[in-house]
């Protein structure tokens, strides 16, 4: 199935990867990592959660991705729970 809101649009692609270069080291490399395996896959729900997180400050995506915290309120939702679960696991 063909997402082209996301995959096949260079802009929005290289928009995203720009967005996940954080101030963070650490998540710096996390997010780089995972989208140079994983980009070219990412269906649009999944460029969303990860659009989600990128929004978080540095410290409050890095207690998410390093399992310290759950997500709340906002990105409480099904398809940001199922995109950490493949970050904590990249």
């Amino acid at each position: 199935m063909e997402h082209p809101a996301h995959q096949s649009d260079p802009a929005n692609r290289a928009r995203l990867r720009w967005r996940a270069r954080r101030g963070l080291l650490e998540n710096d490399i996390i997010l780089t990592r995972f989208l140079d395996a994983h980009e070219t896959e990412l269906t649009d729900e999944e460029v969303d959660a990860f659009t989600r997180l990128l929004d978080l400050s540095d410290n409050a995506l890095m207690d998410l991705v390093l399992a310290r915290k759950e997500p709340e309120g906002e990105i409480d939702l099904p398809h940001v729970h199922a995109l950490l679960a493949r970050l904590r696991r990249a």
